[in-house]
């Protein structure tokens, strides 16, 4: 893994406040999280947990079916049916039990599962989980799904469609539109994992079945807490059937300690703030749109919206990738570099992430050091 260029340790990130943080004992502007709303630190949403903390304790000391279950769970999880415009919610301790748990929950044996091929590994390893026939199609393929629906017919019980509504490591957007249509064609369920399209997406942001006007058509829609609303945990919308299925059939819900009632109580403010606080999205996207453009005078254009909030910037192998996110942090700025297994062999990259937190002179110096590491697009990565 060293010879590589793969080997990973962990970063001591302490003192955030809004975008800037200290890293291994140096001030440096974050670029690399995904605090898409800049609600991470917000004392509002800490005087929740706190007030929750002295009157429910720091556990909730059993699974929610024993006797872990606390009023705040049960309202986050109305508040996120509300919000998400769906009949009920699920909570899990976070997004990967939410995919590992729903998928093997609904499809089984006899089942047949289509995942793109470019999911996150939290719903690869869902449709692994599940023994159901795998079919894997092209990335944002939608023409390739149908054929392979079209193909398969008649020969499962059920069909479910996996896809992610923002792809974490080039922001592109699955089309919901279209998946919904292709999906009522052929009989099959939709899952959609919406963890970086929560809070962000869509003029209320309700996510990725809001930004492409699909509520109440996707049966599975997966959330996030810990991204845009900057705690922490998951939740799974959809029907009332659906949530007390997976109440009972979900493994990592059924087996795990829930998570601590001021978790919920955190929640249930950065969601409040979410809704009434709509100048967050706005600003998100102007940053965002200002980083793409800096980075289109580089002569380094970013895949993806124009105001995508993920911001890819391919540089080709793991070492240069590295050696890059070195050279960065010691001017002062945090992103994430980005290589295999996370991408493919190849296709290493700087993955930055734009927060409502940043200010547009953070926004110019990261431009102003990316040109002072980064090779010209016409010359070789430097060895």
């Amino acid at each position: 893994m060293e010879r590589a260029g793969l080997r990973r340790s962990l970063r001591r990130v302490e003192h955030r406040r809004g975008a800037e943080a200290v890293v291994d004992g140096r001030a440096a502007v974050d670029f690399s999280s995904n605090d898409y709303l800049g609600l991470a630190s917000d004392p509002r949403i800490a005087e929740a947990a706190a007030r929750a903390l002295r009157d429910a304790g720091t556990g909730a000391a059993a699974a929610r079916l024993i006797s872990g279950n606390h009023p705040l769970h049960d309202e986050l999880e109305r508040e996120l049916a509300r919000f998400k415009r769906a009949p009920a919610a699920l909570l899990f301790a976070s997004g990967y039990a939410a995919n590992t748990g729903a998928i093997p929950a609904l499809v089984g044996r006899g089942d047949a599962v289509y995942s793109d091929a470019l999911n996150h590994a939290s719903l690869i390893d869902g449709c692994r989980l599940s023994r159901a026939a795998l079919r894997v199609f092209p990335h944002g393929d939608v023409g390739a799904l149908e054929a392979m629906l079209r193909a398969d017919a008649g020969l499962f019980r059920r069909r479910l469609i996996v896809a992610d509504s923002v792809f974490s490591m080039d922001g592109a957007l699955f089309p919901l539109d279209a998946l919904a249509e292709v999906a009522r064609r052929h009989g099959a369920w939709t899952y959609v994992d919406d963890a970086h399209g929560t809070g962000v997406l869509g003029d209320g942001g309700r996510g990725a079945v809001e930004r492409w006007g699909v509520e109440g058509r996707i049966d599975v829609v997966m959330g996030t807490l810990g991204k845009a609303l900057g705690t922490a945990g998951a939740f799974v919308a959809g029907s009332a059937t659906l949530c007390e299925w997976l109440m009972n059939r979900a493994r990592p819900f059924v087996f795990t300690t829930a998570s601590p009632p001021a978790l919920a109580a955190a929640s249930l403010a950065a969601l409040g703030i979410a809704r009434e606080e709509p100048w967050r999205r706005e600003r998100l996207r102007t940053n965002a749109r200002r980083l793409r453009a800096g980075l289109d005078a580089l002569g380094r254009p970013a895949p993806g919206e124009a105001d995508g909030h993920i911001v890819p910037v391919l540089t080709g192998g793991a070492e240069a990738t590295v050696r890059a996110g070195r050279l960065l942090l010691e001017r002062g700025f945090l992103v994430g570099a980005v290589r295999p297994p996370t991408v493919p062999p190849g296709t290493s990259r700087l993955r930055l992430t734009l927060s409502a937190a940043h200010t547009p002179e953070q926004v110019d110096g990261l431009l102003a050091a990316l040109a002072e590491v980064l090779p010209s697009p016409s010359t070789p990565s430097p060895r």
